[in-house]
Formats: C-alpha cells, sequence, structure tokens
C-alpha cells in the first residue's frame, strides 16, 4: 500500500515507473524536443484521440504550421483541412484562436504560467497542468483517463470516478506520489503505464512494474476497476443528402459557423424527419437549404460514422436539376462552390460527406 506520509515507499514507486519509462516509452514526435508550441499542440489534439491517430496527425501538422506565428498567419480553411478526420474541429479553431492571440498580446510564445495558459481558447486546468509539467518540467500533477483507471486499481477504489469524493482521493494521489526532480518524465510514465500495460481490457500486471503496490491486484479486482461508468444510450442519426452534379462539377456548400461543424463542406441534405424515406428527405433539404427543386433522384452509397455516443447513417443521392441553372437561395450555408471530382478532397468535409467524397472519387 502507498502511504503518502511513507516516504521511502513512495520513492521506491517513483523509481520503479521512472525506471520503466525510461525504457518502454513510445518514440512519439513531440518527445523529441519538448518544444513548448509542440506540447501544446499534441494535447489539444490528444483530447479524445488515440495518441497513434495524433502522432500522424502531429507530424503534418508541424510541417504545414511549424510555429505560432504560422497557425495565426493560415485562412481557416487550411486549418480545417489540416485537422479533417480528427472531430471536434472547435478544437482547432481555438488553436487558431489562441495563437492570434498570443501574437496580439505581445508574448509570441507558450507561457509557462497557468493563469495565461488558462486565459487561451480551448485550454482548460488539464490541458494547463499538462504544458507547464511536460513543456517545462514543472511540478503540476496530472489525472488523465489513463491515470485515473491506473490510480483506481492501486487504490482499489471502488467509487465511480466521477464521483466528488473519488476526484478528491484520486487528486491527492497525483499530488502525494508526483516526482517533483522530473515531473515531466513521471506524470508521462503515469500515463505511458495506463496506456500500455494497465489497459481498460486484459491489463497485463505481469509486466507492471508497481504491482507490488496495487491493492486490486492483491483483491483481484483489477478486472471491476474502476467502477464501470453507466453505459450511454446510444443515439441513431439518419440523414440524407444530394449529390448534384452539373456537366463536370459538383455542388457543395459550407456549413454555417455556428454549426457543429461549422466551417467545414458538405453536400446539401439533413436529418430525416418521422415517417420519411431518405430519398423524400434529400429532396426536401436540398430545396429548403438551396431553393432548387431536383429530380430524378438515383441512391448512390450509405455511409455510417461515429462520433460520442452517436451513429450517424448518411444516404447520398445523385440528382438532376431543372435547366436553366440558377443560383442557389442558400439557407444553410455560407457559401456554395461547384468544384471537380480531383479537386473535392482539396476541401474539409465531416467524416460521412468525406467517405461520400471518397466513394465518389473510387465510383
Amino acid at each position: 500500500m502507498i502511504d503518502k506520509e511513507n516516504e521511502t515507499v513512495i520513492a521506491d514507486f517513483q523509481q520503479r515507473l521512472l525506471d520503466w519509462f525510461a525504457a518502454n516509452q513510445r518514440p512519439l514526435p513531440w518527445r523529441r524536443t519538448y518544444t513548448p508550441y509542440h506540447v501544446w499542440i499534441s494535447e489539444i489534439m490528444g483530447q479524445q484521440t488515440q495518441i497513434e491517430r495524433v502522432a500522424v496527425y502531429f507530424e503534418r501538422w508541424i510541417a504545414l504550421f511549424p510555429d505560432i506565428a504560422t497557425v495565426a498567419a493560415a485562412p481557416e480553411q487550411e486549418i480545417l483541412k489540416a485537422w479533417e478526420g480528427l472531430g471536434y474541429y472547435s478544437r482547432a479553431r481555438n488553436i487558431q484562436r489562441a495563437a492570434r492571440q498570443l501574437l496580439a498580446t505581445g508574448q509570441g510564445a507558450i507561457p509557462a504560467n497557468q493563469q495565461q495558459l488558462l486565459a487561451l481558447p480551448g485550454v482548460g486546468p488539464y490541458t494547463a497542468a499538462a504544458i507547464l509539467s511536460i513543456a517545462f518540467n514543472l511540478p503540476y500533477p496530472l489525472l488523465d483517463a489513463n491515470v485515473e483507471r491506473l490510480f483506481a486499481r492501486l487504490g482499489d477504489i471502488d467509487s465511480p470516478l466521477k464521483q466528488g469524493s473519488t476526484k478528491k482521493r484520486l487528486a491527492s494521489m497525483a499530488e502525494a506520489l508526483l516526482y517533483r526532480d522530473d515531473p515531466r518524465s513521471f506524470n508521462q510514465a503515469l500515463m505511458e503505464l495506463g496506456a500500455l500495460v494497465c489497459t481498460p481490457k486484459k491489463p497485463n500486471c505481469g509486466l507492471c512494474p508497481v504491482q507490488a503496490y496495487c491493492q486490486a491486484f492483491r483483491a483481484d479486482t483489477v478486472d471491476i476497476r474502476p467502477l464501470p461508468a453507466a453505459r450511454q444510450q446510444r443515439v441513431d442519426i439518419i440523414m440524407a443528402c444530394g449529390i448534384i452534379r452539373h456537366e463536370s462539377l459538383f455542388f457543395i456548400q459550407q456549413r454555417l459557423p455556428d454549426d457543429i461543424w461549422g466551417g467545414l463542406w458538405e453536400f446539401p441534405g439533413g436529418r430525416l424527419k418521422e415517417e420519411e424515406l431518405p430519398i423524400q428527405a434529400a429532396a426536401r433539404e436540398i430545396e429548403e437549404e438551396t431553393g432548387w427543386q431536383v429530380s430524378d433522384l438515383t441512391p448512390f452509397t450509405t455511409v455510417v460514422h461515429h462520433y460520442t455516443r452517436y451513429r450517424v447513417t448518411l444516404h447520398g443521392f445523385f440528382c438532376t436539376l431543372p435547366a436553366p441553372l440558377t443560383e442557389p437561395e442558400l439557407t444553410a450555408a455560407t457559401r456554395y462552390a461547384w468544384v471537380s471530382l480531383s479537386h473535392l478532397s482539396d476541401f474539409p468535409f465531416p467524416s460521412g460527406h468525406r467517405q461520400l467524397v471518397a466513394a465518389l472519387q473510387g465510383h
């Protein structure tokens, strides 16, 4: 058992963990230099995203936007395109807002100050602490999902992670165990152990360097720690859209800024009404969003994508515009474009529409 009053035990725990991390850490790109800008980008990308995917997007992002100034100066469409596929696009917009704010206030660099970090768009308490700890090696404890799970097993905590008393206990553990001489390595070691060994399912306790201190291992409760959260009911959303072609060009429109996928591009369409067929919804939505009454709707393909607890099914239809071609009367978009098939992929699309583009280009 780890007693916060027992300095010898804590020191042994810390050393075991640090030795394991030195031998087993993954070669993640932001670990090459721990540049504060790199750490910031990796932390924002890592929200709701697996680290393996983050590494791929991070490399591409840094190649396009090597510093705060290039992020601030980039057109928003370039920012969104670089983020395409990561989801939660407000994160990308907040990065650009924060970059511009840093330049406007004369800082021009990621600050090593908690209050200044918290003043940046998209930076909350955890992200601020992560930047201070990992980029600047300052003694701020970290509690991400991996560490919470690890601590729940170390302490054999039999209460839900989101419960107030549990949160306080986890925070107390993080503070007591923190290795203040090298918080950067220690915090990453905790997260890495949770990601690679103390996994949500089938944890490999035989490889755990701190197994001797795990109360759940001794109690044989590892598989039920942490207590499972109440399962959220999946919500099914059915949508339909029209793929409108004129000569060799395809019609796309840019979503309103305050939409869930604001600033991204899409084929016109929307959600089915009660007892409405997909083909009917596609025709109705196109008329409501553009003023066009299309005809000859033909099924093209149906794609499915997931985000949080939603499963979205999107039906795509080819359709014909009446002659002569008129200007669309946009009601759900800020602007539109007629784009060739090969150039559709130059625009940032939400997941379902991006799948339709890929299907079109492979058709």
